[in-house]
Formats: C-alpha cells, sequence, structure tokens
C-alpha cells in the first residue's frame, strides 16, 4: 500500500513540520533554488513512485512565487510516478477574486486540494478535482470557550453582509446573540460607511471573519462596536495577512485581542504586535491528510477539533 509523503513548499515549512510531527513521519526531502534569472528550480529528494503524496503550501508572502513552486512541485511528483499527489493550501491564493478568472484557474496537476475558510466556497465549484474546504470553526469555539471568561456574555459579529453565515453558526453553537456591519467601499481596501445592525451594548463583541488584509475594516467595525457600548472587542480571523498598515493599525486599535490561525506564518506578526494571539489548525490538516489518505470521510473535521 502507498504511503504518506509529505513534502514542504517554501511558504510555510514550520507548519508543514507540525503536521508531519502530528502524523509521526518525516518531512519530505526537496530542495527549491532560483536560477539567476529567478526562475523557481525544485528537486524532490527521494522517490516518491506509488506513494501518497502531499504537498504544503500556502498562499503567503511572495504569492506569485509560491504558487509556482507549487505548481512545479506537483508536476515534478507526478512523473516521478506518484500515485497521488494532493495540494494542502492552507490560505488558498486569489480567493478574494472570485469574480475575475484567475480564482478559477486550476492547480494543474493536482489529484485533490485541501484548503481553509475559502473566501468564497464556489471557488470549489471550478475544480474538476476534488477539494475539501476545511472551516476554523471548531478550532475559534475552542478559543473562546478556553480564553473569553465570560463569553455567554459574548456577541458574535460579522465586520460584512458576507460574512453572516459563517457568524451565525458559530453564534448557535454557543447558544449566544450575533450582530452584523454593513459597510460601503469606495473603492478596494477603502471603507466609507458602516451600519451596525444589532445590539452590542455592555456585551463582549467577538468579530469574526476569513482574513484580514490591511485591517482597515475590522479596525473601523471596533470602533463602531465601542460607539455602541460594547465592553470589550476581540477579532478573530483565519487568515492573518496584515500587509501595509495592518500592524500599526492593530497596535492603535481597541481591541482586547487579534486571534488568527497559522494557515500564513505570524511568528513576525506576533513580535511586532502583542495583541495577536495564533491558534494552531496543524492537527486539522494533519488528520485531513490521514482520513485522505485511508479514505476515510473528512467532514468529521467541520464540527471538531481532533485531539493528537
Amino acid at each position: 500500500m502507498a504511503t504518506i509523503k509529505v513534502f514542504s513548499g517554501t511558504s510555510h515549512p514550520h507548519l508543514a513540520q507540525r503536521i508531519v510531527d502530528r502524523l509521526g513521519i518525516d518531512l519530505g526531502k526537496v530542495v527549491t533554488n532560483k536560477f539567476s534569472n529567478l526562475e523557481t528550480c525544485v528537486e524532490i529528494g527521494e522517490s516518491v513512485r506509488g506513494e501518497d503524496v502531499y504537498i504544503v503550501q500556502s498562499g503567503s508572502g511572495e504569492i506569485n512565487d509560491n504558487l509556482m513552486e507549487l505548481l512545479i512541485m506537483i508536476n515534478a511528483c507526478k512523473i516521478a510516478s506518484a500515485s497521488r499527489v494532493t495540494a494542502v493550501i492552507p490560505c488558498f491564493p486569489y480567493a478574494r477574486q472570485d469574480k475575475k478568472d484567475m480564482s478559477r484557474a486550476p492547480i494543474s496537476g493536482a489529484d485533490h486540494i485541501i484548503t481553509m475558510d475559502l473566501h468564497a466556497s464556489q471557488i470549489q465549484g471550478f475544480f474538476d478535482i476534488p477539494v475539501d474546504n476545511l472551516f476554523a470553526e471548531p478550532a475559534v469555539l475552542k478559543w473562546i470557550k478556553e480564553n473569553i471568561t465570560e463569553w455567554k456574555n459574548s456577541i458574535i459579529v460579522s465586520p460584512d453582509a458576507g460574512g453572516a453565515k459563517r457568524v451565525t453558526s458559530i453564534a448557535d453553537r454557543l447558544n449566544v446573540e450575533f450582530a452584523l456591519i454593513h459597510k460601503e467601499r469606495k473603492k478596494a481596501n477603502e471603507v466609507a460607511s458602516m451600519v451596525l445592525v444589532g445590539e452590542v451594548k455592555d456585551k463582549i463583541a467577538v468579530l469574526v471573519d476569513d482574513m484580514a488584509d490591511t485591517c482597515g475594516t475590522i479596525v473601523h467595525a471596533a470602533d463602531r462596536l465601542v460607539e455602541a457600548g460594547a465592553t470589550k472587542v476581540y477579532a478573530i480571523l483565519t487568515h492573518g495577512i496584515f500587509s501595509g498598515p495592518a500592524i500599526s493599525r492593530i497596535n492603535n486599535a481597541c481591541f482586547e485581542a487579534v486571534v488568527v490561525t497559522n494557515t500564513i506564518p505570524q511568528d513576525g506578526h506576533m513580535r511586532d504586535c502583542p495583541k495577536i494571539q495564533c491558534i494552531d489548525v496543524s492537527m486539522m490538516f494533519a488528520e485531513a491528510v490521514r482520513r485522505t489518505h485511508n479514505g476515510e470521510s473528512v467532514s468529521y473535521l467541520f464540527s471538531n477539533v481532533p485531539y493528537f
């Protein structure tokens, strides 16, 4: 029977290492270099013939280079006769451009994709291969219960109408109220106005979103919640991109904590901003890899955090 081989791209080797540690295996040997003209060169350092290969590469950092590196690694494994190649993409690149063609570009050559909290779930429909879109929600629920002592007096808030389904699901499982903020944008990364729908007075507001980039939206939302009488404001985000002025905005904002998962490397952000905390989701990816390899259902992970 084929064995599991996990290889890491250069975008997030720390997460790949945590995944293999949880699986009890070694990380596969791979060497990535750039030629003098900056073309990417990848060399798989061990045999993958007949093996079940998983390549971990997140959509962070130098996104275009990392995406190209992933495609080259997939191709290298297919040429070397791997029985199946799964792309594990914790943060899927170009997902915000779901109305344009770029997000529908296939990850050429892969047999299967494992990702987390796609910005637009309809992206799954544009693939002709299986896509497992894991949810950070079980890990978020666990964090709220373990770290917000008065969570029963909380209200879950979506910073935009598009996240309403996400916050209602979390609010239902916590048995608390939810609210949402309707925002109008002048242009990308710039919010014009915000209208709060829901009552947050004397409650702990927990903003939940799938990603934050420049953090203009969540900082404006936090200010709006404090104006409306919220006693404390937390933000919980699956993908903390934090580009441009994001870190300085968070440092100057009224958050108790900004909580993100490690789908994107966060060590540097946490050094620069003491408010940022990180939820480890490596166990969810490790269990998804194990279940995929063994032909088991991955749907258990949609509502549970595995313990191993």
